[in-house]
């Protein structure tokens, strides 16, 4: 894949988390603690369901600042390659993870020292 294609798919999963955050946005808010309009289960129910999308949020907050890393890693030309040993990370990691920052058998040593 070219540059200009990494940048189009990168840019394209950055416009998805932010749409997903947009479509969720509602079910972060507060959760209301009238008693007359729910009853306790059902603001429970609510109070769980908010802290789940609060939690989603957060990944989704953190995979865009990946993503928009890896853009700037793209600009610097430095897109594509290992952090910790500097070879190539492959284009199917890549593809299905551009945030990707270590090949496979580095991601792998650094699982296995835990």
């Amino acid at each position: 894949m070219s540059d200009d294609d990494w940048k189009v798919l990168i840019e394209g999963r950055i416009a998805d988390l932010k749409a997903a955050s947009d479509a969720s946005r509602e079910d972060r808010d507060p959760v209301e603690l009238d008693q007359t309009r729910q009853g306790r289960l059902s603001r429970m129910d609510a109070m769980q369901g908010q802290a789940m999308a609060q939690a989603s949020e957060a990944r989704r907050t953190q995979q865009i600042a990946r993503l928009k890393a890896a853009l700037a890693r793209l600009e610097r030309g430095e897109f594509g390659e290992c952090l910790a040993c500097g070879e190539a990370i492959a284009s199917a990691r890549l593809r299905n993870d551009p945030s990707a920052t270590l090949c496979i058998d580095c991601a792998g040593a650094r699982e296995d020292r835990g």
